[in-house]
């Protein structure tokens, strides 16, 4: 499975589950990359294109907005497409790790 590194993944309850179940293994994406994470993309989608540029009076409102985001979605589905290179995305995290190693802190 793959996950981000919330802190829930990591309790004891979840280690014993592993322990019971061994035939599944925890792959955590790296910190700060939750680009990495397609449901958190979908929810970043959600939030810039509906949430953000809708007024919602009420939580009625917000919920109907979402439904109706939700309907859409599923009725048309869009995936997601990389648009870069596994080899441009390394490069970039690289120089990201050069500049903060060299950042004096």
């Amino acid at each position: 499975m793959i996950l981000d590194n919330y802190a829930t993944h990591k309790t004891p309850d979840i280690k014993r589950w592993l322990l019971a179940h061994p035939r599944f293994h925890l792959h955590f994406t790296p910190t700060s990359a939750s680009w990495l994470n397609l449901v958190e993309r979908w929810f970043a989608e959600l939030t810039q294109k509906k949430l953000k540029r809708g007024v919602h009076r009420s939580v009625q409102a917000l919920e109907r907005d979402i439904r109706a985001w939700l309907a859409d979605w599923n009725e048309h589905p869009r995936p997601f497409v990389w648009t870069k290179t596994a080899d441009e995305i390394l490069d970039k995290v690289a120089a990201y790790c050069r500049r903060i190693s060299d950042s004096g802190h």
